[in-house]
């Protein structure tokens, strides 16, 4: 009689540890899933932002068509973006482009002091550090998801709950490069 109560308490404590590690990695699947929603509205609002931008320096620097073009091309690379490994890539030349719209202000000292300009500006920078912090807690998500999925008992529950990776969201080798600064 001893025998079977051992035998069910055995059974119970490793259902409920199958259950708990289950309930554990949804969680972390959840998580993982509101980390990149997070950054698809940030990324969102920068390309919201972008059209605006492009106007405003349009009245200002008009046959600087060129650059205007690279922005507007990297706004639709990063809307049509899917997952985070396409996204990451449409962030470098989309940083770059707004760099070369931004340094158009100092060329132009009437686009620098227009108002609409400078605000655009503001809520760019803002929204690029929002899009940092989201990919920062997105990947920190995907690592603990990870970690999660890869140790006892979680590796075994993932086998058969059909938990795979997902990617993290890194920086395309261009990003990496060190720019060049020549006086």
């Amino acid at each position: 009689m001893v025998a079977v109560i051992i035998v069910i308490v055995a059974i119970v404590l490793l259902v409920l540890a199958v259950v708990g590690a289950y309930n554990g990695i949804v969680r972390q699947r959840n998580q993982v899933d509101n980390g990149w929603a997070q950054i698809e509205v940030q990324l969102k609002r920068r390309a919201d932002l972008i059209p605006n931008l492009v106007e405003t320096v349009k009245g200002y620097a008009a046959h600087e068509s060129g650059t205007l073009e690279a922005v507007v091309q990297a706004r639709q690379a990063s809307v049509s973006a899917n997952g985070p490994a396409e996204a990451a890539a449409a962030e470098g030349p989309i940083t770059q482009a707004l760099g070369r719209i931004f340094a158009l202000a100092e060329a132009y000292p009437n686009l620098k002091a227009d108002a609409n300009f400078r605000q655009l500006q503001e809520e760019i920078t803002s929204t690029e550090d929002r899009v940092s912090y989201a990919r920062q807690f997105y990947n920190d998500s995907v690592t603990s998801f990870h970690n999660r999925i890869d140790t006892f008992p979680g590796v075994v529950v993932a086998k058969f709950g059909n938990f795979p990776h997902r990617e993290l969201f890194e920086a395309a080798p261009t990003d990496r490069d060190v720019p060049k600064v020549q006086f």
